[in-house]
């Protein structure tokens, strides 16, 4: 798999955990007490998110990759985040 075929997911540390959010699936967004469970609540999330596009006919977003979020990501003022991706097999094959 490369970039595009997978999203994109920006872990920030808050004061008492974590939280999660794609910049290409606004809304879905996942909380949790470690970096690995908020990745995990955050798959869940999007999975069931990107399913329910599906079911409803709705158009998916399509993945753009690190580079598109680059220059976001650098003006975050101070806030301590993480980078991951989240595959996706059932919606890219």
């Amino acid at each position: 798999m490369n970039q595009m075929d997978k999203y994109l997911i920006v872990i920030e540390k808050g004061d008492v955990g974590f939280s999660a959010y794609s910049p290409d699936v606004w809304g879905c967004v996942a909380t949790g007490d470690t970096i690995e469970e908020t990745a995990q609540l955050m798959q869940d999330t999007l999975y069931r998110h990107i399913d329910n596009l599906l079911e409803d006919g709705e158009p998916i977003p399509l993945p753009r990759g690190l580079e598109a979020y680059h220059e976001a990501l650098e003006e975050s003022e101070g806030e301590e985040y993480f980078l991951t991706y989240i595959p996706l097999p059932f919606v890219l094959t």
